[in-house]
């Protein structure tokens, strides 16, 4: 099982969003200097965090607002708005041998607990949030300036 980067990186996106938005014009160039990446590829998961009304945006010089509070935002959201093949974890193989005993019951014998994993995972997912990632960031940026 993996999870692709688009779901770090959208968390990424809307902590740099919250973080940055009374300090400057939050686009997708700023969006994509801070993370590092392609701005067609922050374009592509601003318009699924859109679409799953976690941020606005305005089309040309403007900005991006956040929707919700960070708080309110949890990692089960984030995932179901940028991951696109979620609905199963774990895939099964195709072509066993029915002849064999192993390859006739295989999948009956792995199927709930594949299940169970899934939705504890899910569950994980939901008791997570955004802010606390953020109040995580604001720590270490505090702390790097007391260092200096």
């Amino acid at each position: 099982m993996q999870i692709s980067t688009k779901f770090t990186i959208a968390i990424h996106m809307l902590v740099a969003i919250d973080y940055f938005s009374d300090k400057e014009t939050v686009n997708s160039s700023m969006l994509a200097d801070s993370i590092g990446s392609n701005p067609v590829i922050i374009r592509t998961l601003m318009s699924d965090l859109k679409r799953a009304g976690l941020i606005d945006t305005k089309r040309g010089p403007g900005s991006i607002k956040l929707l919700k509070p960070l708080d309110q935002i949890t990692f089960y959201d984030v995932y179901v708005a940028v991951e696109k093949n979620k609905d199963e974890l774990f895939n099964f193989h195709e072509h066993v041998n029915l002849d064999c005993p192993v390859g006739r019951n295989i999948h009956h014998a792995l199927s709930d607990k594949l299940f169970k994993i899934q939705r504890d995972f899910e569950d994980d997912l939901k008791r997570q949030n955004v802010g606390d990632v953020e109040d995580d960031v604001i720590k270490a940026i505090a702390s790097e300036s007391a260092g200096q």
